[in-house]
């Protein structure tokens, strides 16, 4: 695309997955890409393979460091970093924190950090990796699907708030994706998402169709789509259906 060259680019969550394919894929379009994870060595192998720099640490806090690196400009901010958090209301205290933290509030300080400047020169782009259980939900992962639901929302939120404004925001919303954090989905990523499972690549492909369409989700199951319209319809028949869902799940003996 003629408008990623050249252009700064951020990606958290970049030592693997889908935060690897899209740093790959903007690098290929001629963008000057920032790769960050809590893992240096797996960021640090990623950028001499892409010319990219590598900013180690917590997403969170790492976007005046990348801006720097960056010449002053991020064009492009993918907000990817994400936790798998399984459990139900129970879970601990620690693990409901970690997924809002990591979930929600990583993409709300990154945009407190990005939209002084993206307001005042007319332009920004910024994408958050979500996930369908942000539009349905996912059963065995209340932390998860709860904080991807906020996820969607911050990002809804930016996009009707400041359209107007030249800043233009995406909602990646997938299924399953052959990844760590499908991996760690465990019996319920076994029986739901991994079936229908597609390469990161196909995430990043995704993207770059709803960045040429200018459209804010990012559907890379297209049947998503028809979900999320059928949740919306007739919500208590939906979550019958989950129900049905969640109940073959344990008789799997999760």
């Amino acid at each position: 695309m003629s408008t990623v060259q050249g252009a700064g680019v951020v990606v958290t969550g970049a030592g693997g997955g889908i935060g690897a394919a899209l740093a790959r894929r903007f690098a290929a379009e001629g963008a000057r890409v920032v790769v960050n994870d809590l893992d240096a060595s797996r960021i640090e192998a990623l950028a001499d393979e892409i010319g990219a720099t590598a900013v180690a640490g917590d997403a969170s806090r790492i976007v005046d460091t990348a801006r720097d690196a960056l010449d002053g400009t991020v064009d492009v901010y993918c907000a990817n970093a994400g936790l798998a958090s399984p459990g139900d209301p129970m879970a601990d205290e620690e693990v409901w924190a970690a997924a809002w933290d990591v979930n929600v509030m990583a993409h709300v300080r990154a945009a407190r950090a990005l939209l002084p400047d993206w307001l005042e020169r007319g332009s920004g782009r910024f994408v958050a990796t979500a996930s369908a259980a942000g539009l349905l939900t996912m059963i065995g992962a209340a932390p998860y699907s709860v904080t991807k639901h906020g996820a969607v929302a911050f990002a809804e939120w930016l996009s009707l708030t400041y359209r107007h404004r030249g800043v233009k925001v995406h909602a990646i919303c997938p299924q399953g994706v052959r990844t760590d954090m499908l991996t760690a989905a465990g019996s319920a990523g076994e029986l739901v998402l991994a079936p229908g499972a597609i390469e990161p690549e196909a995430v990043a492909d995704a993207l770059f169709d709803a960045m040429a369409e200018d459209r804010f989700l990012v559907l890379p199951h297209p049947e998503v789509a028809g979900y999320y319209e059928a949740r919306a319809a007739d919500t208590d028949r939906w979550i019958r259906g989950m129900n049905r869902l969640q109940r073959t799940w344990e008789e799997t003996g999760a």
